[in-house]
């Protein structure tokens, strides 16, 4: 997801000035009449270089009639609009489905689908496009589009005269989402969420992009120009669109068949292999505030995985040394920053700015589980108290607001929530303002930039930052390091309290596989590296729930996820979805580390087991390596890998 709303207009503004200027009926391409404010990409050459609203009724959890009638507040706890009274609201399909991200949207006016037979039929009945939108319930930009344009009336008439509209949650289905992102961004040059893709009836990509604003604006064609256009394209340039769907699928297909082939015959990587990572990730330090990157700042953990790793075969060297200094400093600098939330504890996603001090507020379960390991890591390194407090406030966040009480953890918390109770509007951030002392950068005027705070929501307000260190704020007062950690707890905890008074965020409480199988490795690791047992056992809760709840024991395969139920319970779809790739690698690993931290070895059969499954399911025996999806699925039409790409 991107940071700022005029990146996302330039980034559309390249699909929309290239796909109807380039639909003819010559060699597969399309051409439309050159319209002011409307154009759209049809991906010939790009790829090259290199009224009805009635629905069937449909059994999931329970039997609905084609009307369902539902509490709006209950249905719609990520709702973009509070209201003190309950209303009662039409629903649309998606209110039979389980992911909260699908139930956001069931009140909209868009005539929502759910991905599968029921949309694709339709579309191919009544000859329309798809509207396939992709995106996550904790995802800011997501929340921006629904409210302007998939909860405006006007936009959903065009949306469901002209379209079959397709709602996917990319944490359920993550192969909808690779193939559709890797023609975002072969053809645009970069993606995000939420991604909006047009597809033919039979699922071929023609066009796309991520957030579009509702009208015309600076100049840029708003999502109702684009659905216009497009649905006249279709209805006097069929054939040529038909063309270019199939060319791009082919092209997809073919990049994806060409990568898979020259697999064969490569050896293992070798020396060359680790000194250009590394190569490449020392030009890209950031020595002022670490990090390996320019804003937007990402935590990266994989980075400090493969350093720590570099440091320790290289420990008396210099190469060694510059590693390990690497993955301090940007450690350190990350708990001290904004992006760490010293009062409610654990880490947001990233940083909009180049200080780790703005963050992106929503924190994701697999920032916490993979951070934490780092800082495992970086106490093993050093023994300093320092690196062990932020673990423990990491597993302390994750065990008190993202943990459901039978041993699952839940996906995400939003960025999102009501500044106060009775608020019109959610507001980024608002959840995470306080007040404290000169340590955290305090200002009365607010210490966030306006070029870091584009929808003015932490105007005067303060994101607790350090930009100096414990040290250095006790010598300026003349305490000692400890007194001055004793008097932030006590602030921190009065202003945890006075938060609580706040409308708290919404929490995706769908609970997945892989996710679960990194925390399970956050706990374990902590639990042998700290020597606390507490923290072992919540690893073995978590991996019970998953045999119990994410696994089936008949033919020894994962599922990708489960939900909590309204009353607290754990249920499940009438169609589960079948594990991912990252569901068997990430759970085994957990389990590995839970083995090594417990030493009870029902933990490693299991592994080997689900080790067994994930060949059999993902490896290809002629390409080599890992499909990412099993194998099956007619919907997804190309079968795609992790990591393949040519180098620049």
């Amino acid at each position: 997801m991107l940071v700022m709303f005029s990146t996302r207009v330039v980034q559309n503004s390249s699909v929309l000035q290239s796909i109807f200027r380039r639909i003819s009926l010559s060699n597969g391409d399309l051409r439309v009449a050159n319209l002011p404010t409307t154009s759209l990409i049809i991906s010939s050459k790009i790829l090259d270089q290199d009224k009805s609203c009635a629905w069937n009724k449909r059994r999931r959890s329970g039997s609905f009639g084609s009307t369902a009638v539902i509490n709006t507040d209950v249905l719609r706890n990520m709702s973009t609009e509070a209201s003190s009274s309950k209303q009662d609201a039409k629903t649309n399909r998606l209110i039979l489905e389980k992911s909260p991200y699908l139930l956001q949207h069931a009140t909209n006016p868009v005539d929502w689908y759910p991905w599968g037979p029921e949309a694709f039929d339709k579309a191919k009945a009544e000859n329309k496009l798809i509207f396939l939108s992709v995106g996550y319930s904790t995802c800011h930009w997501c929340h921006v589009m629904e409210k302007e344009s998939f909860e405006n009336a006007s936009v959903a008439e065009i949306m469901n005269k002209y379209f079959v509209n397709i709602k996917v949650d990319r944490e359920e289905r993550p192969d909808v989402d690779k193939l559709y992102m890797s023609f975002i961004q072969a053809t645009v040059g970069g993606g995000g969420w939420p991604m909006s893709v047009f597809l033919t009836p039979d699922r071929e990509p023609l066009a796309g992009g991520t957030y579009f604003p509702p009208e015309d604006r600076f100049g840029q064609p708003g999502f109702k120009s684009v659905l216009k256009s497009i649905a006249e394209q279709w209805r006097s340039k069929q054939t040529a669109i038909l063309n270019s769907g199939k060319y791009s699928l082919e092209v997809l297909k073919k990049i994806s068949e060409k990568e898979q082939k020259e697999c064969k015959g490569i050896d293992v990587p070798g020396e060359d292999a680790w000194k250009k990572c590394l190569l490449q990730l020392s030009r890209s330090y950031e020595s002022d505030f670490g990090g390996f990157n320019t804003a937007p700042k990402f935590p990266q953990p994989a980075n400090f995985n493969f350093l720590f790793h570099m440091y320790s075969r290289n420990k008396k060297t210099e190469q060694g040394a510059h590693c390990l200094e690497m993955c301090l400093y940007t450690l350190k600098k990350m708990a001290y920053g904004g992006i760490h939330d010293h009062v409610n504890k654990g880490f947001a996603r990233y940083s909009v700015d180049n200080r780790w001090h703005v963050p992106h507020f929503e924190k994701m379960l697999y920032d916490q589980a993979q951070l934490a390991v780092s800082y495992c890591d970086a106490y093993v390194l050093t023994k300093d108290e320092f690196y062990a407090d932020v673990v423990r406030d990491i597993l302390t966040y994750v065990s008190r607001d993202l943990s459901h009480e039978l041993g699952g953890f839940y996906g995400a918390e939003d960025a999102d929530s009501y500044p106060y109770e009775g608020a019109p509007h959610k507001q980024e951030g608002a959840f995470a303002s306080g007040i404290i002392a000169y340590h955290y950068n305090v200002k009365k005027e607010g210490n966030v930039k306006p070029s870091q705070d584009p929808h003015k929501e932490l105007k005067d307000k303060n994101v607790l930052v350090c930009f100096g260190s414990y040290e250095s704020t006790a010598s300026k007062f003349g305490i000692s390091v400890e007194a001055l950690k004793e008097i932030l707890e006590k602030s921190h905890n009065l202003l945890y309290e006075e938060r609580q008074k706040r409308p708290k965020p919404h929490v995706d409480t769908k609970i997945v596989t892989a996710w679960n199988g990194l925390m399970i490795s956050g706990f374990a690791r902590a639990g042998f590296v700290l020597k606390d047992q507490s923290y072992i056992n919540r690893a073995i809760l978590a991996a019970s729930f998953i045999k119990k709840f994410l696994y089936n024991d008949e033919d020894k395969s994962l599922l990708r996820c489960c939900y909590k139920g309204e009353e607290g319970q754990v249920v499940q779809t009438p169609t589960p979805i079948l594990g991912f790739l990252d569901d068997y690698a990430f759970l085994i690993r957990g389990l590995l580390d839970l083995y090594e931290a417990s030493l009870d070895a029902d933990w490693l059969q299991w592994a080997e087991l689900l080790q067994e499954q994930q060949d059999k399911k993902f490896w290809d025996p002629k390409g080599a390596g890992y499909f990412t999806s099993p194998e099956g699925d007619p919907s997804i039409l190309v079968r795609g890998k992790e990591g393949l790409q040519e180098d620049d």
